[in-house]
């Protein structure tokens, strides 16, 4: 072919473009989006996990750092010597928003220079706040009537023993008390003697020297 047979520009044919495959590119949508959702529910996951495992494992937590609490009451000179108040102190294993429900009272007695007393608020029978009646020297219970001493002792009513105390010491020339755990009766039992106490010596020799009433026979002679 000569150079004045040459195709003019019009009539050359293009060169072919590559096929699009529409299959290949709807897969790889497919794909991208699934990852995406896959990605935002893992992320949705861990928020909502946070707060579900730190309400599972908060109290495990907070027991081990409350069972080593010490809490400043105050100094010493805030409570006179004969005197009983009432003192605030804030929950140790609380959170922000607990509010004032982590704030606790308690009833602190000072007996003399170095020696103080501090009891829970809460009666022995079911848990009522007790109030301090200086004038009567006496606790009383608003709800069933229990009345303690000022030692903490029970006076009357249904409590069938005396006020729960904090383990207490003078530190720096302040009170401290153990607040890590709330004083029970389980967590006072070591140290409080039983109520009753019975010697058995391998006979029933002492029970045989008490005498017992006998019968009486209205047909016996007398």
């Amino acid at each position: 072919m000569t150079q004045s047979e040459q195709i003019p520009p019009s009539d050359e044919t293009p060169a072919s473009e590559p096929a699009v495959n529409h299959r290949t590119e709807g897969h790889s949508r497919r794909v991208f989006l699934f990852k995406l959702s896959l990605l935002i529910n893992g992320a949705v996951g861990v928020v909502l996990g946070i707060p579900i495992i730190g309400y599972l494992l908060g109290p495990a937590i907070k027991k081990g750092a409350g069972d080593k609490s010490w809490i400043n009451l105050g100094p010493l000179n805030t409570f006179p010597v004969g005197e009983t108040r009432l003192v605030n102190f804030r929950n140790p294993v609380t959170t922000s928003w607990d509010g004032q429900t982590g704030d606790i009272p308690c009833w602190v007695r000072r007996v003399s220079d170095d020696k103080f007393q501090v009891f829970a608020i809460n009666c022995a029978h079911l848990g009522c706040p007790v109030r301090w009646f200086a004038q009567s020297r006496l606790f009383m219970c608003p709800c069933h009537g229990g009345a303690y001493y000022a030692d903490g002792a029970r006076a009357s009513g249904p409590p069938e023993r005396g006020l729960f105390e904090y383990d207490h010491k003078i530190a720096e020339d302040a009170l401290m008390i153990h607040v890590g755990r709330m004083p029970t009766l389980a967590s006072q039992a070591s140290n409080t003697p039983p109520l009753t106490q019975l010697e058995v010596n391998g006979s029933a020799a002492k029970l045989a020297n008490v005498e017992q009433p006998k019968p009486r026979c209205s047909s016996c002679p007398t």
